[in-house]
């Protein structure tokens, strides 16, 4: 067997050598485990130290033993073992002590092994003394756990043994644990850990304070303290424990024992006056515990604190400058906060200051009023995050971050924005607006921090918390926060109160935000003030303010009203917010002070206020459009109870009468008159519909009228001309409509005779139709509801004067379509009765020809090149009238419908009934891109008033007009993108015509329009389209043209379905139908002899399906015309037809089949024998005859009509049907 190895290995070796030889030692060790445990046995006999077999108390002769096992649970992972170990081994070291003292404390030198040293212990029984030497070596262990279990029993029994000596600690501490210059790595700093501990326990121990009070003239506190200092300044990392040690002991300590004894320790002072050059926060922190420990105007603190020293001059500029490479430094610890930021942070916000009053208070510990307060949290904040942190590294900023984080639970809601300053601000949005940021998830993290900060706090406290985290994220930025940074941070808080009074509270700080007004400036001023009868104007601050940005307003303006989204007020705060809202909206978008910046209201109790300077009409355009998004909201109430509408209108007639308050521009005489009339109005329509019964159609039509005439008291103050002639013919519209309840003094030109004057319905809807192309959705959606409610009286000629609109076009198309063709042309001018209107052509560059189908389904071309686009755009501005004449004829209407518009319009006004027209000529003088979708979205908002009235008033005749221009319309359409959205709105709108479940009807409906309507319909569906020769690709057009032509088709389809039920409801005897039969016959003949003609045979079946009296009437026509037919196809298709027609009839046993089938036998009998005999070279059209051939022997046989058959048919025709048929055909003959 190898020798046991040493394992004392020598220092020469290098670690490669010594693990190898460890590795050697275990093995060795394993193999003479017997041999091992017979030497330990030998020596365990030889030692003083004598225990039992498997014990582990250590014990003297004649004292109580003391359990080694202790040590080994100090080490434990789990902190209540560790307690209790060191509980118990105190009382077992004090009851040894008490037991050794009892004896004299007379001992044998050599005693238990250890022998005796001139260390200071002389008093304490040699197992004390064992347990603490084994406890200092202990606290420099690097096992988990052991630092922490040996100190805490180093604390516990030299506190509970009075007569260890505290100096006697200090010096076994320093001769165990000293650093010699061999050490290196983890071996030295396990040593100084260890001294850290040691301090610790000792002073956490009491003893210190308790030998100082029973002998105060020995040095231990001195000496104390100069060790601890002189072991902070070894390494960085032992700097903030060791003033945590010292700051344990000073807790102990009364004040006047620190001054005189912990201060004077030698090297204190140096550290202190060394502290802002090495930047050494752990002096600063040492310093601030002191000085809350006692006052003191000591100087030993060097530059670290400001002489003489009280809190207000700490946070001073001056000072924090002088102190900021202590702040700099203190990132060392991180990811940990250094512990002087809490220390700051109380010192800078008191516990009591997150919940102090608006009234200014005193705060016990600082002696500083909430103005001071403010004025330090922002030299504070500018000095050290924003001057220091926030432009250094990626580790300060992150340090900003967690020290305001540190600051939220103390934080005044209001004071929020001050620490958000800008740079702060400014480095957040940085830093999140790039995922690949170093410090991304640090702001993450401080954003969470704020939502929680706002989340965790009460109802009210919350609602608080919420309006100043939006002011402190969004002033220093000018309202970009979630642009920047790509969230929805700022709208979610902003859709998120709760109460009333946050909403007060935020709609204040957006006006003072507006205003740049500096927060908390209440007091008044003591200059003059003027006043008058109604109003106190303000005084005029003649100091300077720092210009607010434009885009901060901006968002100011479009975000205020977001607060009522999602808003679960009750009714009553919820009408308080929205007035609140309003007022400022008004306030500052319609009006402004003759004087100074402030204007009371002694009318209203209330004091309004407007920014330095002059606001923009952009600002006011766009509150205005908040105004009318607000009302808009409003109206969908439908209550009268806290109207805002009404609310609006007082509160505007209040302002107005005010002399010191002017509108944002001067208004006329007349746009003043016209203002009153509209506030007259709307109180009368009011009051009448107060009166009318709760979701009536009345009160609906008043309200939406009483909105409308709101709607346009804003406009008219903002825009000049056009608005105050439109507002004045509105209100004449109402006074017509409601002359029986609504009483206004009228003015003798507002009042029209019988005879010659027009309908108010067409001027009502003319003026809605002049207000449309106003860019304000809420105008548009007043008006909506208004032309909603009243369509019901809409006359043809108010139905007209829409579809002009949808009918007119700027310039037809200059180049020819993919798939058209010329040789088509002449045919195809009067398709739909699209025909050119002279006047037009003579004076406009439009043709009368505008997207006409070809036969192969494109659009025709214009037959006149247009002019210039100058002369275009002068003569449409000089001939503005005749510029918005129909373009195209109404569809299937004629001359009549024609003269009576011309008739309608001779009658009226033509600037009150056709200002569109001058719409359109203010359109035409733009560029032409703009001019062409400006017109499509004017086309779009008429539209939707079409798709009202044909939704409410699907029974009316006016439909058909609508129908017929929607269709032509449609169909002048070009291919291009631009018309895509027009397109489907035309198609929505006429599919919904189709599958209303009523449809027009009455007498004023002339069959003629019908049959004419049916005429061009059929046209349209029997269009065939001209495939191009082979080519490799399809071109995008070839691909649009064919789409165009399938959704063209199906058009033709549903209309010619639409029209036949028409005709159908008026349920007219055949004899008057003959037009109706005609125009079929001649489509089917078209299908039956052209390839040109694409009439499908199952848009026939269908037509025959719905409307059963037209295939009888057609049947026989049907059997002459199948076997004149060129196409072998329509041959089997004749025949299908003729069984659709037949089915219905044989399946109730209708007797006038019968004689249907004998008028027609002989022609039956020649198409079976043309088809039995002329067999088809396709399969599977053979077998659809065959098939079909079958029905009809069928049928024949149940109408014992196969006799006059077989005898209508040829020989070779017979034949061939027994040939062919065999079995089917013998027994249908035998029955």
């Amino acid at each position: 067997m190898a020798t046991t190895a040493s394992p004392n290995l020598p220092d020469s070796m290098n670690p490669m050598e010594k693990r190898k030889k460890r590795k050697l030692v275990d093995k060795e060790r394993h193999h003479s485990l017997s041999e091992t445990k017979k030497t330990k046995q030998v020596k365990d006999s030889e030692t003083p130290m004598a225990t039992a077999a498997n014990s582990f108390v250590m014990r003297d002769e004649g004292m109580p033993g003391l359990d080694l096992r202790l040590f080994t649970d100090l080490a434990s992972a789990e902190g209540a073992v560790r307690e209790a170990a060191a509980g118990e081994l105190a009382r077992q070291a004090k009851e040894i002590q008490r037991v050794f003292e009892e004896k004299g404390g007379d001992e044998e030198e050599g005693v238990l092994g250890l022998e005796r040293k001139d260390d200071g212990f002389d008093e304490c029984a040699p197992t004390v003394r064992y347990a603490v030497r084994r406890l200092v070596r202990g606290v420099s262990s690097s096992r988990e756990f052991a630092r922490q279990g040996f100190a805490l029993g180093l604390t516990v029994v030299v506190g509970a043994i009075r007569s260890i000596r505290v100096d006697s600690v200090l010096k076994l501490i320093l001769q165990s644990l000293e650093v010699t210059s061999s050490m290196k790595g983890q071996e030295a700093k396990d040593c100084f850990l260890g001294r850290l501990f040691a301090y610790g326990a000792l002073a956490r121990s009491g003893r210190l304070a308790e030998e100082w009070d029973s002998d105060r003239s020995i040095s231990c506190l001195k000496d104390f303290t100069s060790h601890v200092i002189s072991l902070a300044s070894k390494k960085r990392y032992l700097q903030e424990p060791a003033v945590c040690v010292l700051e344990i002991l000073i807790e102990k300590l009364p004040a006047d024992v620190v001054v005189n004894h912990v201060l004077e320790a030698p090297g204190l002072k140096d550290w202190f006056e060394g502290a802002n050059d090495a930047g050494n926060p752990d002096a600063l922190l040492l310093a601030l515990k002191m000085c809350e420990k006692m006052p003191t105007d000591s100087k030993v603190f060097g530059k670290l604190l400001p002489y003489p020293y009280c809190p207000g001059k700490f946070f001073t500029s001056s000072h924090l400058s002088s102190i900021i490479n202590c702040f700099k430094e203190s990132t060392f610890c991180q990811p940990r906060v250094h512990g002087v930021w809490p220390l700051l942070v109380g010192m800078l916000l008191p516990e009591d200051s997150a919940t102090k009053n608006k009234k200014p208070k005193k705060s016990r510990k600082s002696g500083s009023s909430d103005e001071d307060l403010a004025s330090n949290l922002k030299c504070f904040c500018d000095v050290v995050l924003d001057g220091s942190l926030l432009s250094s590294s990626h580790d300060r900023k992150h340090l900003a971050f967690e020290v305001v984080i540190l600051m939220l639970p103390r934080l005044p809601a209001s004071y929020l924005p001050i620490a958000s300053s800008q740079t702060f601000v400014q480095c957040l949005i940085d830093i999140l607006s790039s995922k690949d940021s170093w410090l991304f998830k640090v702001a993450e993290n401080f954003l969470k921090n704020i939502l929680d900060w706002i989340d965790n706090a009460d109802l009210e406290d919350s609602d608080k918390r919420r309006v100043y985290a939006i002011v402190a994220l969004q002033k220093h930025i000018n309202g970009s926060f979630d642009f920047e940074t790509h969230r929805r941070t700022i709208k979610d808080l902003l859709s998120s109160f709760k109460t009333y009074e946050g909403c007060d509270l935020l709609i204040k700080e957006f006006t003072n935000m507006f205003l740049d007004e500096v927060r908390g400036s209440d007091e008044p001023s003591d200059q003059s003030q003027t006043t008058d009868d109604n109003s106190e104007i303000g005084s005029v601050d003649e100091k300077d303010a720092s210009e607010i940005s434009s885009d901060l307003r901006r968002w100011v303006i479009e975000s205020i009203q977001c607060i009522l989204k999602g808003l679960s007020l009750d009714r009553e705060q919820t009408f308080k917010v929205q007035k609140g809202v309003m007022k400022f909206l008004a306030v500052q978008g319609l009006f402004s002070p003759s004087l100074g910046r402030e204007v009371t209201s002694f009318e209203l109790q209330e004091t309004f206020k407007w920014p330095k300077g002059t606001i923009s009409s952009d600002h006011s355009r766009m509150c205005v459009e908040q105004l009318q998004l607000l009302f808009s909201n409003a109206s969908k109430l439908n209550s009268l109870e806290n109207d805002l509408g009404y609310y609006f209108v007082r509160f505007f007639g209040a302002l107005c009468g005010i002399p010191t308050v002017s509108f944002i521009r001067r208004l006329s005489d007349e746009e003043q008159e016209t203002l009153k009339g509209l506030q007259a109005m709307e109180s009368q329509l009011y009051r009448q519909e107060k009166n009318c019964e709760p979701g009536s159609e009345e009160q609906n039509k008043l309200r939406s009228l009483r909105y409308l005439l709101i709607q346009l008291l804003p406009q008219l103050v903002l825009r000049p001309g056009d608005m105050s002639e439109t507002a004045s013919e509105l209100i004449v519209c109402c006074r017509k409509l409601f002359a029986t309840q609504v009483t206004l003094d009228s003015s003798g030109e507002d009042e029209t005779g019988d005879d010659g004057s027009p309908n108010v319905m067409d001027v009502l809807v003319d003026t809605l139709l002049s207000l449309l192309p106003q860019e304000s959705a809420p105008m548009r959606y007043c008006i909506e509801q208004v032309f909603r409610f009243t369509c019901k009286d809409v006359t043809q000629d108010g139905v007209l004067q829409m579809m002009r609109v949808i009918k007119k076009d700027l310039k037809p198309p200059r180049h020819k379509v993919v798939g058209s063709n010329d040789s088509d042309s002449d045919s195809d001018d009067d398709f739909l009765g699209v025909e050119a209107d002279e006047s037009d052509e003579a004076e406009t560059p439009v043709s009368g020809v505008i997207g006409n189908e070809k036969a192969d389904g494109s659009e025709a071309v214009s037959t006149i090149e247009a002019e210039t686009s100058e002369d275009s755009d002068e003569e449409s501005g000089d001939e503005k009238t005749d510029d918005m004449e129909p373009i195209l004829d109404m569809v299937g209407a004629g001359d009549n419908v024609d003269e009576a518009s011309n008739d309608s319009d001779e009658g009226m006004d033509d600037e009150a009934m056709f200002r569109m027209d001058h719409i359109a000529a203010m359109v035409l003088q733009e560029k032409k891109g703009y001019t062409e979708s400006q017109l499509m979205l004017f086309k779009l908002r008429v539209l939707s008033l079409v798709e009202i009235y044909v939704g409410r008033n699907p029974g009316k005749p006016q439909v058909i007009s609508v129908f017929s221009n929607l269709v032509q319309a449609f169909l002048n359409l070009d291919i291009k993108e631009i018309n895509k959205q027009l397109g489907q709105k035309m198609k929505a709108i006429l599919r919904k015509i189709f599958e209303a479940n009523d449809y027009p009807k009455g007498e004023a409906i002339e069959l003629s329009t019908l049959e004419s309507l049916l005429e061009k319909n059929l046209t349209l569906a029997s269009r065939a389209f001209k495939k191009k020769k082979a080519a490799a690709n399809i071109s995008k057009e070839d691909s649009m043209a064919w789409n165009r032509f399938k959704m063209i088709k199906s058009l033709g389809h549903d209309s010619t379905y639409w029209i036949l039920k028409i005709i159908d409801g008026k349920t007219l005897p055949v004899s008057e139908l003959t037009r109706v039969l005609d125009i079929f016959k001649s489509s089917i003949s078209a299908a039956f002899e052209s390839k040109k003609f694409d009439l499908k045979p199952g848009f026939l079946k269908e037509v025959f399906k719905r409307r059963p009296w037209l295939g009888q009437q057609l049947l026989g026509f049907l059997v002459e015309k199948r076997s004149g037919s060129r196409s072998e196809f329509w041959h089997v298709e004749a025949l299908e037809l003729l069984l659709d027609v037949i089915k219905p009839l044989h399946s109730r046993s209708d007797s006038s089949l019968k004689g249907i089938l004998e008028r027609h036998l002989p022609e039956v009998s020649r198409f079976i024998g043309e088809m039995v005999l002329h067999i088809s070279k396709k399969k599977s059209r053979w077998a659809e005859a065959r098939k079909s051939c079958r029905k009809v022997f069928q049928i024949l046989a149940k109408q014992n009509m196969m006799k006059p058959l077989l005898e209508n048919l040829e020989p070779e025709t017979h034949a061939a049907c027994e040939s062919l048929f065999r079995e089917q055909f013998l027994a249908s003959m035998r029955g």
